[in-house]
C-alpha cells in the first residue's frame, strides 16, 4: 500500500482556509483533516472532536510534557497542537492528511516530515481581509486590529511554503487546491506503488 501525503495548509485569520479545506474534503476521496487540540474557547457552531479537541491549559501542557504533539504553538494567547497519532495512522494506511496550522507549526512539521507538501493561502487584498474579519461579528474593533497586524506578520512567511493560493474567487481557489492534491497523487513515487501490477504487465520483469 502506498503511503499517503501530508499537506500543511496555513493562512492568516480571515483568508478562508477553513472553508476551503472543508470544500476540498467534500469533493475528494482518500483525504482527511487532522483535528487539532486547542485551549481556546469554542465558537458558536463548533463541535468538540470535529472542529478541535477543546482542552484546558493544564491538560494541554501535560500533553506537551508527555510528547504527544507533533507540533504545537501559541497563537492569540491560546495553545494549538497536532497529536502524532492523528497524523501517522492515516498516512500509513494510504490516506492523505491535512494539517491546518500556522507557519510556526509548519516549520516544526517540515523538519519531521520533509516530504510533506505545504500550501499558504492569501487573501486578495488587505481590504478584503478586514471585511472578512469584521463580517464575523464576533470580535471587537481592538481584536480585529490586532488580528490584522498578526495577519501581516503571518503573511510575511508565505515564501517558506511549496505552493501559494490566493482566495479571491472561492471556486478558483478550491480548483487550485484540488490540482495540487491530484498532481501529488500522480507523482512517480505514488503511482509506482499503486500501479505496480500494471507496470509489471506492461514492461515485464524490468519494472
Amino acid at each position: 500500500m502506498d503511503r499517503g501525503t501530508l499537506y500543511v495548509i496555513s493562512a492568516p485569520s480571515g483568508a478562508g482556509k477553513t472553508s476551503l479545506v472543508k470544500a476540498l474534503l467534500a469533493s475528494m476521496d482518500g483525504i482527511e483533516v487532522s483535528v487539532s487540540h486547542t485551549t481556546r474557547a469554542m465558537r458558536p457552531g463548533e463541535v468538540d472532536g470535529r472542529d478541535y479537541h477543546f482542552v484546558d491549559a493544564e491538560r494541554f501542557l501535560a500533553m506537551v510534557v508527555e510528547g504527544d504533539f507533533l507540533e504545537h504553538a501559541q497563537v492569540f494567547d491560546n495553545h494549538y497542537g497536532t497529536s502524532r497519532q492523528a497524523v501517522s495512522g492515516p498516512l500509513e494506511h494510504g490516506r492523505d492528511v491535512i494539517l491546518e496550522i500556522d507557519w510556526q507549526g509548519a516549520r516544526q512539521v517540515r523538519k519531521l516530515f520533509p516530504d510533506c507538501r505545504s500550501i499558504f493561502i492569501l487573501p486578495p487584498s488587505k481590504a478584503a481581509l478586514r471585511e472578512r474579519l469584521t463580517g464575523r461579528g464576533q470580535d471587537s474593533e481592538t481584536v480585529i486590529e490586532r488580528r490584522l497586524r498578526d495577519a501581516e506578520a503571518d503573511m510575511s512567511h508565505y515564501d517558506e511554503f511549496d505552493f501559494v493560493v490566493v482566495n479571491d474567487d472561492f471556486e478558483q481557489a478550491l480548483s487550485e487546491l484540488r490540482a495540487i492534491v491530484i498532481a501529488q497523487r500522480l507523482t512517480l513515487q505514488r503511482q509506482a506503488a499503486r500501479l505496480r501490477q500494471l507496470i509489471t504487465e506492461l514492461i515485464g520483469g524490468s519494472a
